[in-house]
Order: C-alpha cells, then structure tokens, then sequence
C-alpha cells in the first residue's frame, strides 16, 4: 500500500509530509511529531501512555537480540462451532502474523535472564482462550523448572467467548500453574497494561508476587459497558490502577521510562 500524506499550504503546494509523522494525543490533543514519543511512545506534554504493539513491548523490554520464543505453534480450538470464529481466527492470524493473542519465551532484561509473556490486544482484543491460557500456563511452568523469574505483560478484554466453558477454565489452569511458580519460590512479577478486564484479571493478572501497573490503566473484572447492564453506579475511577493502588491492590505504579529498570532491579533483588 502507498503510504498517506497530507498537504500542508496552498492546494498546489508540493511540500507533502507523510501522514503519520505527527499524532494528536487523545489526553492533551497535542499535535505530537512521532519520532520525538518513539520508542517509549509517552507524550512528551502531559506523560499519556500509547498503547504499544507486541513488538514494541518486546522491543523496549528485552535486551536486543536475547529473546527466545517458546510455544509458537500452539493453536486454537472452536468447540462450539462457532459462527464464522474460523474466519475470524485466520484474520486476525494474517493481520498479526502470529497464531494467537499471548507471546511466551524467555529473554534477559537488562542482562537478568526471564522468562517473559506478553498479551497482544490486536489479536481478538487480547481474549484469552484456550491458546493464550495454554501458553500462559506453560510458561509458568517452564519457568518454574529453569528457575526463572517470570515477567508477565496482562493486557486484555476478557475471556474469549467464542470458546465458551474452554476459555472460561483457563483461569483455573493458569492459576494452577502460578500457584506452582510460587510454591518452587520462583517470583512472578505481574505488569497490567491498559485495558486488563475478564477472566485474566480473575486469574493470572492479580496473582504476582510482584503486580505493578503504568499510569492510568484501566482494569476490573466486568467492564464498564457489562455494570452498566446490571444497572450498578460505581464512581468513575474505581476501575483505574491509581484507586487500586491507593486501595493496596497493587504495589506500584510505574511510568513506561522507568519500567525496564525497574523490573531488572526487582530480579536482581530475588536472585540475591
């Protein structure tokens, strides 16, 4: 595809600038020029998180060229049948280039090895179904065998409905394996981007040694649209990472320059 550009000036100016070079943040509505927020992807005016793709994650996270996939070929079951879910699934497979919504592997941060997921919300929002519970959970337990410390990047919509009871016991199998990570004393930081909601908030998000979270990410088990169904009123910050943590449900929250570090320094402190 040709790339997009806007014409600055009169109709026949040939000063043609590429259209993504500049963003308008939806905090500040500052026109931002793009390469000024990249890698870290932070407004450089009022400090708003972008959400970062998968390997932007990966990129700013891992040490270049210390990353090892595991699990990559696992793939996704339909149990119901369910109306067009095969279409959908090849879709979002050509879109991402990936088989399902969660990376696994092992890295090192900062020179500290882990072993390392990441959720991905372009594919199927970040869903959990039975892949990225099946991956999650392996990954707990391959960590808990190495004796790596797990780091694990939750950012999600919920369980993946399309798979029904299949993504729903998911939750309990990741739990399981957590509950093994923890009982071998290996440590388990949880990082919670936004949004995180659903069965990965009730399972895995919420079970680190460790749970830290940026700034204003969003999170709760049922989502806003899903209360307001059941025509509940909560106030309009409870679901946010700063009234979790004011509420002692989270250790700290974290800004995306410092969160590299920080995760590198609590490894080293376990491995002391």
């Amino acid at each position: 595809m040709s790339p997009r550009f806007f014409r600055r000036g009169r109709p026949d100016a040939t000063n043609d600038i590429p259209a993504d070079m500049w963003e308008d943040c939806p905090s500040c509505h500052q026109l931002l020029y793009t390469k000024d927020v990249e890698p870290l992807r932070v407004c450089n005016h009022c400090s708003y998180h972008f959400r970062l793709s998968l390997q932007e994650r990966l990129a700013v996270t891992a040490d270049e060229g210390s990353v090892e996939e595991w699990d990559a070929d696992v793939e996704a079951v339909d149990p119901l049948g369910f109306p067009d879910y095969q279409d959908k699934l090849a879709k979002a497979q050509a879109e991402t280039g990936r088989t399902d919504g969660v990376f696994t592997g092992r890295a090192t941060i900062e020179d500290e090895p882990a072993a390392l997921g990441i959720m991905d919300l372009a594919f199927f929002g970040g869903s959990m179904g039975y892949v990225v519970g099946e991956k999650v959970a392996r990954l707990f337990e391959r960590a808990a065998d190495l004796r790596l410390p797990t780091v694990v990047f939750c950012a999600s919509g919920g369980a993946r409905m399309q798979e029904s009871l299949v993504s729903l016991m998911q939750m309990a199998k990741t739990s399981g394996a957590a509950g093994r990570l923890r009982r071998a004393g290996v440590p388990y930081i949880s990082v919670l981007l936004d949004p995180t909601y659903g069965g990965v908030t009730a399972s895995y998000a919420f079970l680190g040694d460790i749970i830290l979270a940026e700034p204003g990410v969003r999170l709760g088990f049922a989502g806003p649209r899903v209360i307001e169904v059941t025509r509940q009123k909560i106030r309009q910050d409870v679901q946010t990472a700063e009234f979790q943590f004011d509420h002692g449900m989270i250790d700290a929250i974290v800004p995306r320059p410092e969160l590299r570090g920080t995760l590198a320094q609590i490894i080293r402190w376990s491995s002391a």
